[in-house]
């Protein structure tokens, strides 16, 4: 029994650090799976918005003396409208043609956004201090200290996930995206202008990736290249949960999370490469993903 307790205690920190991470994975999985999911993009700038809504912050509270708060709400708006400007621009033209040119496109993007901040700013980490307001959320379990920052950030994460399934799922704005999707011409017949409805969708997207950079610069230093150390397993999530699934994507998300925490207990070298260990399996069993339409 006592050895029982003794794991458990030794588990616990590192499953809710686990799904701390796991509510990031599903905030970004959430964002390229609307964008997917509506426009038929993937969108490989996704990671540098996500550093770019963590910067933005950055600059604001360095900059402009805007503290966390506004930041939160204002970061997203204008990460969002530089992602409104990239799609008319550029990846509206490639909506008729094979997801490869989207691909190559926004991984080019990604290419140039993070050269640029990285020539601004160096390689080097900048320091965003959480707001003292949250020490009040700190807990105590047994000899683990849980910062209260991170306890805001999975209460957070968690309300934003919900809010757009719900916006999606369940309203008539994304019974309309749904049907845009299908039915394009036909919407557009009913008077819908779905051009526009694209664009903001994009920039939906793209505001979900900044909000989860705002939630990520206290806990991590805000650097040029910390969108790239997410990518790659946010899309493993994307990719296990259903390319264009918005559930799939959330459930994912923080079930990965929790996988990684478990795993980096009982054997941490390899709780970097279970996702892809995970994804594998679910690509030869289930090809569409555990939330995807066969």
């Amino acid at each position: 029994m006592e050895d029982l307790l003794f794991d458990i205690q030794l588990a616990l920190p590192q499953v809710i650090l686990g799904v701390i991470n796991g509510s990031f994975y599903a905030l970004l999985s959430l964002g390229l799976a609307v964008i997917f999911g509506m426009l038929n993009v993937i969108n490989f700038a996704h990671g540098a918005q996500f550093m770019m809504g963590a910067f933005a912050a950055w600059m604001m509270l360095n900059w402009l003396g805007i503290g966390y708060w506004p930041s939160l709400v204002l970061a997203p708006l204008i990460v969002g409208a530089i992602g409104v400007a990239m799609e008319r621009l550029m990846i509206s033209r490639l909506y008729k043609l094979d997801h490869l040119y989207g691909l190559l496109l926004t991984f080019g993007c990604a290419l140039v956004i993070e050269g640029v901040f990285r020539n601004e700013f160096g390689s080097s980490g900048q320091r965003y201090s959480p707001p003292k307001m949250f020490e009040a959320l700190d807990l105590e379990i047994g000899d683990f200290f849980l910062p209260g920052y991170r306890v805001w950030v999975l209460i957070a994460a968690t309300g934003m996930c919900l809010a757009t399934w719900l916006v999606i799922e369940k309203t008539k704005i994304g019974s309309y995206l749904r049907a845009a999707v299908e039915r394009p011409q036909l919407v557009q017949a009913f008077g819908i202008n779905v051009p526009l409805m694209m664009t903001l969708t994009y920039g939906a997207g793209v505001a979900l990736a900044a909000f989860a950079g705002v939630l990520a610069a206290p806990i991590y230093s805000v650097h040029p290249a910390m969108g790239a150390n997410f990518i790659i397993t946010v899309f493993a999530v994307v990719v296990i949960g259903g390319m264009g699934s918005i559930a799939g994507s959330i459930v994912t998300g923080f079930m990965l999370g929790f996988v990684q925490g478990i795993t980096d207990v009982f054997y941490a070298e390899a709780s970097q490469t279970v996702v892809f260990v995970i994804m594998a399996i679910v690509l030869l069993t289930r090809p569409a993903g555990l939330f995807g339409r066969a």
